[in-house]
């Protein structure tokens, strides 16, 4: 017992370097919940960034293969000495977490991969919903789980929004691979292709697509915010919190997104999320 709780320390010592946040939403979640949220947070992390530790896209799926095997009960030997990998399983253990919406998570991430361009908003919803809004729907699983029915809807909605602004944060990563996140419905709307988007000479074109992300981005967010959200699951809601100022910085850099950093500093997202938490309001 022991072994585990050590490794559920070490889960969350490892997210606040991965993902400084959501760490800092779990410090403001429920003291006996933070363990399997920090694990799922995590989980979420690793997966995220395997686009960052590998060159070509099959040592990605490899890795995406480890975590697969993990959760369909055939894991490597070496894989219960990952303290995330332990704390997810203790996680899916004590709170009934469904594996198919963890396996569904790593698939969606499979896109992440390659630089294929989504065909319309319906398929960047879908990777939003397999990942941002999984992400809060598990998490409210273990907050309560009689209330995580009822808030699916906004956890639906407030993930694809979620999901939108971190695109926006990463649009100057993604371009410098040749990723587009804007789905290609979008780009044809202004009369701009993949390629036209990541060349990156037709400013007012790229400004109109970003306008449009941004505007559908917002839509789901406020369709999250009309949501009744229950007491006891909003601790899965309070990274969200950051959402809407990135989108309102976004809309302002316009084409200048491609070079300009939009992410508030530290010190405000810290106060955001307290704030978030206090008046449970996102």
């Amino acid at each position: 017992m022991a072994e585990q709780v050590g490794d559920k320390d070490t889960c969350l010592t490892m997210l606040r370097d991965m993902d400084r946040d959501r760490y800092l939403a779990c410090l403001l979640s429920p003291e006996d919940k933070r363990a399997a949220l920090s694990a799922l947070y995590a989980f979420n992390a690793e997966i995220a960034r395997i686009r960052d530790l590998v060159r070509e896209p099959l040592p990605g799926e490899v890795r995406m293969q480890w975590w697969r095997d993990l959760l369909e009960g055939t894991p490597h030997g070496e894989s219960l000495a990952n303290p995330i990998a332990a704390a997810l399983l203790d996680a899916i253990g004590t709170h009934n977490l469904p594996r198919k919406t963890l396996l569904d998570m790593i698939e969606a991430r499979i896109f992440d991969l390659y630089d294929d361009v989504f065909d319309d908003r319906n398929a960047l919803e879908g990777y939003a919903g397999e990942t941002a809004s999984a992400l809060i729907q598990l998490s409210s699983i273990v907050l309560s789980p009689s209330d995580a029915a009822i808030n699916a809807e906004a956890a639906g909605h407030a993930g694809v929004a979620q999901a939108m602004a971190g695109m926006l944060l990463l649009m100057p990563l993604h371009r410098r691979r040749g990723q587009v996140y804007v789905p290609l419905d979008m780009l044809s709307a202004v009369g701009l292709d993949r390629e036209a988007f990541l060349e990156g000479k037709d400013a007012a074109r790229i400004a109109a697509a970003i306008e449009i992300f941004c505007v559908h981005a917002l839509d789901h967010l406020e369709k999250a915010r009309m949501a009744v959200v229950p007491k006891s699951v909003f601790p899965a809601f309070i990274p969200v919190s950051l959402t809407g100022p990135v989108i309102a910085n976004a809309r302002r850099a316009g084409a200048r997104l491609f070079e300009q950093d939009i992410q508030p500093s530290q010190l405000r997202r810290q106060w955001q999320l307290a704030k978030a938490s206090f008046l449970r309001r996102f």
